[in-house]
């Protein structure tokens, strides 16, 4: 059965929020979505009931533990990872990233090398381009075409050598929305003996994502990507997670997920991340029965959370094309991104684009006298913009739609910009 999108909207007390009497219109998911009531009710009962530090014996601590150890095993059937020993929590995924790229610096020399992408976040280019700047690694750069807005595959195996010990590369890029063959990429890096570090966090809200069958070594995302609070995970193949040298206080935990997660962890949010994780498992419960058959083979909780996360594909396939085709209609504005109707499945609704005589942030504060919230920018994709040169004409629009969001307010979003002379 098709999403029920009234029923989802009633989930999410922001969407019911107006001002001035304007209705709110969230197409700024991209940099952060608004949460179900799951997730603040997970958040208030942790406060006042449970709240307590880690490894007591008294009754909050217990439950306390009791909570993140679930919320553990949660994002583990979420991600389909073999162990909830796998998944770290953090502050967010710059964070995290920042934090194993110290620790795989000790696997480093002077001379290898590390392949970075134009298509990234900068949040997994930084981090790895210090680490190669400390180390004397050599770094490569993965380019993507600025015509098809995809990777140049056939020159990856070309970038590889015997020196290469990591990639590090987005499943889908937060600035032209692209979906990355990320099993391909791996498959190559392997053969190579190299590491496999990916960005998952613009992919995640949006397709079921499988670490096993993806087949890398590493993925990151952002709860409050996902109807979440604001929480990184890092996922890790536990072998690695084990030899990998951590940068922890003595009584920590030699083991992962403990030995990367470091001091005090953000408890409420890790709640919180439950409560998304409830909330998407109930859409997939009942919403989305015809794609259970699909994913057999894991724990039921397992089965609805990637039901439901197929079943949100399909409904925003159509939301990207409604916006896309509209976009193309209105004089002036260019589309950085796929555009096909028969390629909705190999992009997110991740939307931005050009208007000819008109700066992107004059655009956005338009939009957002009509309380239509977007970005703009470079949303920190800086590659992706300095390579499409877009950097001194103050970067794109960003759209960023997500299952909550509906076709009228696409429309109204259309209508606002053609409304721009």
């Amino acid at each position: 059965m098709p999403l029920n999108i009234n029923e989802i909207r009633n989930h999410f007390p922001a969407l019911s929020l107006r001002d001035s009497g304007k209705s709110r219109i969230y197409l700024d998911n991209p940099g952060g979505t608004q949460v179900p009531r799951q997730v603040v009710e997970r958040m208030t009962h942790y406060l006042i009931e449970t709240n307590a530090n880690h490894d007591g014996h008294f009754k909050t601590s217990c439950e306390s533990d009791l909570l993140l150890e679930t919320a553990h095993q949660v994002m583990a059937d979420f991600l389909n990872a073999a162990s909830p020993a796998e998944i770290i929590f953090g502050q967010n995924m710059t964070t995290l990233t920042y934090a194993i790229s110290r620790s795989l610096a000790h696997w480093f020399k002077k001379g290898d090398e590390i392949i970075l992408t134009r298509m990234d976040h900068d949040a997994n280019v930084m981090p790895w381009f210090q680490m190669a700047r400390d180390t004397g690694m050599t770094v490569k750069w993965l380019e993507f075409n600025r015509d098809r807005y995809r990777y140049d595959m056939d020159t990856l195996p070309e970038l590889m050598s015997n020196r290469t010990r990591l990639l590090a590369v987005n499943y889908a890029s937060n600035a032209i929305g692209t979906i990355n063959d990320i099993r391909k990429i791996c498959q190559i890096a392997h053969a190579h003996n190299a590491l496999v570090y990916v960005d998952a966090v613009q992919y995640v809200p949006h397709a079921p994502t499988d670490v096993q069958a993806l087949d890398c070594d590493f993925l990151v995302c952002s709860a409050y990507k996902f109807f979440g609070p604001h929480q990184g995970i890092l996922w890790g193949r536990q072998d690695l997670l084990e030899r990998l040298p951590a940068y922890k206080v003595r009584p920590a935990d030699d083991h992962p997920p403990g030995k990367f997660e470091t001091g005090t962890q953000c408890h409420e949010g890790q709640a919180g991340t439950l409560g998304a994780m409830e909330y998407l498992s109930g859409i997939g419960q009942s919403m989305a029965k015809e794609y259970h058959q699909k994913y057999t083979g894991g724990s039921e909780r397992t089965v609805y959370l990637h039901a439901a996360m197929e079943a949100i594909r399909e409904y925003e396939k159509n939301l990207s094309l409604r916006l896309i085709e509209g976009l193309q209609l209105i004089k002036g504005i260019k589309v950085h991104g796929i555009t096909e109707p028969s390629e909705m499945g190999e992009r997110v609704p991740t939307v931005s684009f050009v208007k000819n005589g008109h700066r992107p942030a004059a655009m956005a504060k338009r939009l957002a006298e009509e309380n239509i919230y977007v970005w703009d920018g470079d949303y920190y994709a800086v590659e992706v913009i300095n390579h499409l040169g877009l950097s001194k004409k103050g970067g794109m629009l960003r759209v960023g739609a997500v299952h909550y969001n509906t076709e009228a307010e696409i429309d109204t979003l259309l209508n606002g910009l053609e409304l721009m002379k």
